[in-house]
Order: C-alpha cells, then structure tokens, then sequence
C-alpha cells in the first residue's frame, strides 16, 4: 500500500474513534469509518507480474485507453496513448521502459475533466521522458478534476527498470504515453490495461536503428550504467 493510504485512511479511524469516544455512540463513527476503509484501498499497491520480452514498452497506469493517435512531435511523427484513470484504478504509476531519466519538466495548470483533451496542455502535469537501449518514450501525469496532487519519485539520470513503481496521481487523472512512430502499437481504444504488466506497444529489436533515433532526440547515444 503506498504510504498515503495509511496517512489518510488513519486520519479518519482516529476520527471515528474520537467520535464514538464523545458521543458514546457508535453511528457517528460510521462515516469516518467509511472513509477510512476507502483510502486504505484507494491507495493499494498491488504487485504486478513484468513481462521480460525485450522491446515491450508495458503500460505506466492502470486505467482504460481512451485515444490512440499519431501525432506530429519535435522529432517527427510519433505514436500517443492516453489512458483514463477513474477513482477506482490504482494509481501507482509504472516505468514502461527501462533506461535512464532524462527529463522530468512539472507544470502547474487547471484541474479541468482528464476526458477533455484540453487537460494534457492545461492541467496540472508531469512529463518525463526515458532513454532506452532501443528507443526514447515519455509519459506525463496529468492530474483530473479530482486529483490535487502529483507524485514522481525519481530524479533525472536515474536508472529505472521495466514496471519499476515511479510515482503517483491522487485520485481521477490521466495518463499520456508518446512513443517512437517505428513501435508497433499492440492496444486499441478502449482497452483496459494495468500498469507494468499490460503491453502497448513493441519496439523494434534493430538497435542501430532505436539508438540513431535516440541520438535524434538527445544528441548523444543513450546506455544503461554500469
């Protein structure tokens, strides 16, 4: 369980036992004890089983793919996947390549309807992009009308693995995955998916050709530490 959920759903059984304590009633403590048992399963974490094939590029959230486009990025045409997370999905996110940080840019903004398209460019988001061995993908969390909060844990330069836990949106959000156009999509709109174990798309193996398109995007060959 990710720590907020302890934080949270403890908050609220003090507040019910407070309540039951004062009023020498146990229905005032109902509410807070619902609350309670809804942040301790809002925040769950459940393991997940990573597939190991190389070139698989695994979904970074659970949620449903609302859109699937191709669209025309700083490098030329690339693939985007957004995935709407409802209050219900966990909202642990996921690393869905191996490589290295190489970016991370927060931008504060609205908190408008993560359905709304408006919201990759005027929400609250995080974009981070990640050097692999075959290819450069980048996601951003983007926050909803509920969500209040953004979480990334890692640090530019930092090494994460395939299905690695990378942070956290409290609450109703969205995910937008931007993949190189030479990946082979492996999902459709209105799939749902789960976060390091579902996958989105297949890299091609050729590592000539993922590093020249690495090169493109960052001037200088992307590689694994040591």
């Amino acid at each position: 369980m990710v720590r907020d959920g302890y934080f949270y759903g403890g908050g609220f059984l003090a507040v019910a036992v407070l309540a039951a304590a004062l009023t020498h009633r146990a229905w005032p403590a109902i509410i807070p004890v619902l609350l309670a048992g809804f942040f301790l399963w809002f925040f769950r974490d459940p393991e997940r089983a990573i597939p190991e094939a190389p070139g698989l590029v695994v979904s970074p959230a659970d949620g449903k793919v609302t859109a699937v486009e191709r669209i025309a990025g700083p490098h030329g045409t690339q693939h985007r996947i957004s995935i709407f997370l409802n209050v219900f999905n966990v909202h642990v996110n996921r690393a869905p390549i191996a490589g290295t940080i190489q970016a991370v840019n927060y931008s504060r903004g609205k908190y408008l309807n993560a359905m709304n398209p408006a919201s990759a460019m005027e929400n609250e988001r995080n974009l981070v992009e990640i050097a692999g061995e075959l290819c450069v993908v980048s996601f951003t969390q983007i926050a909803g009308l509920l969500a209040r909060r953004i979480v990334f844990q890692k640090k530019v330069g930092e090494w994460v693995h395939r299905g690695e836990r990378v942070g956290l949106i409290k609450f109703g959000s969205r995910v937008d995955v931007v993949l190189p156009s030479t990946c082979e999509l492996q999902i459709k709109v209105g799939d749902t998916v789960h976060g390091g174990s579902s996958v989105l798309a297949t890299m091609p193996l050729d590592v000539d050709e993922g590093m020249a398109e690495a090169a493109a995007w960052l001037g200088a060959a992307p590689g694994r530490p040591e």
